[in-house]
Formats: C-alpha cells, structure tokens, sequence
C-alpha cells in the first residue's frame, strides 16, 4: 500500500514537470499569450511584412500592447492585411505609424507603433494607413553588392599613374 501510494505521487509529480515544460516552451515560442485585458482591433496593410507571425508582439516604446491576431493577402491592393488585438488600456491617436521592426539583429519581428498627435483615438475596426514595411536581410545585401560592383565599374581603368 505504501508503494502505490510513492507511486502516484511520483507520477503526480512527473505529470506537473511536464505541463511546466510544455507551458514555458509555447510561452518562448510566442505561441501561447496569456492575457485577459479586453482588446479591440484595428488593421494595417503593408506592401512587405518579412517573417512577420500570428501572435507576434504589438510594442509602443517596447511596452507589449497588443498582438498580431491574423494576417492575409488581399488580392485587390496586393498587400498584406495585417489584423491586430490591442488591449483596451492602450489608446493611441489616429494618426498613429506602424513599423515592423527585428528584436536584436537576427530575433523575431515585431510591429512598433508611433503614437501621432491626432485629438481622436483608434476605434475598433479602424485601418492605419501610414505603415513602414519589414527590412528584408537579403534585400538590403544585394543592394549593398549592387553599389559595391556599380563604384568597381566608374573607378579609372588604368589605376593609379604615377610620373
């Protein structure tokens, strides 16, 4: 009887490690946001949105305000519609900017908002219009190889002539 009784609070025990790991590891991979502030949403379209995911973080002046609820193609202007839950809390004006920005140099993107100076706050399913698109790593290397080759070909072609 002792031994049954070892037995299931070992397993008790084994049972609460492994629903700790499995919450810490959604938490680290941002699949799982356990806040209970009521949200509205509001959405923006961006001409590029990188590695930008679902429940990715909503920052204003690195405070997390809100995350990405969906994202999707619209087809008409060929952007991406991003869909965002705010919490209630955070009130921003109406002509408030948006940037998809990286945390670190290689970290996962986020979308930053820039308050405006706008007397009128967002309302539910309003649309920010004034958005700045991801940097692309790859896009921003090609350019640099692109001018790097462009200064090779203006240089003269006879070098340096010393008389």
């Amino acid at each position: 009887m002792e031994r049954s009784k070892n037995d299931v609070w070992v397993g008790l025990f084994v049972l609460l490690g492994a629903a700790a790991i499995l919450f810490l590891a959604l938490q680290s991979a941002n699949l799982l946001s356990l806040s209970f502030q009521p949200t509205y949403r509001i959405t923006a379209k961006f001409d590029n949105i990188g590695g930008l995911k679902r429940q990715a973080a909503v920052k204003s002046a690195g405070v997390v305000v809100g995350r990405v609820e969906s994202i999707n193609f619209d087809d008409k202007s060929f952007q991406a519609r991003v869909v965002m839950a705010l919490e209630n809390q955070y009130q921003f004006p109406k002509d408030s900017s948006l940037k998809i920005l990286t945390s670190g140099l290689l970290g996962e993107q986020y979308i930053g908002i820039e308050a405006g100076a706008d007397d009128k706050n967002l309302a539910p399913g309003d649309t920010i219009t004034t958005t700045q698109s991801a940097v692309v790593l790859e896009n921003l290397i090609g350019q640099f190889l692109y001018n790097k080759a462009a200064e090779g070909k203006e240089a003269p072609a006879g070098g340096n002539n010393k008389k």
